[in-house]
């Protein structure tokens, strides 16, 4: 997972989570677990995604999977840069 600290930063700015950041790792759970990310949170992280490693992610793409931890939505990315 090269980009996990790429997706951990802006899951971290995006969410405004300050030095909550430094406890995320790849298998820590996402939903239901930061109360920040809500279904507008979500959207949010998927533009700042988009915009940081030039990828389109279309919305039947999106599950609750894919936000289930920080190494599963880093999986999804690294998908998406290798289409």
């Amino acid at each position: 997972m090269q980009h996990l600290q790429e997706v951990t930063n802006i899951l971290a700015d995006v969410l405004s989570l300050g030095d909550r950041k430094n406890s995320l790792k790849a298998d820590s759970v996402l939903l239901g677990n930061i109360p920040e990310l809500d279904s507008m949170a979500v959207v949010n992280v998927i533009t700042a995604l988009e915009d940081h490693f030039g990828i389109t992610v279309d919305d039947d793409e999106i599950s609750a999977q894919t936000f289930e931890t920080v190494g599963t939505l880093t999986g999804f990315v690294e998908q998406k840069l290798a289409e």
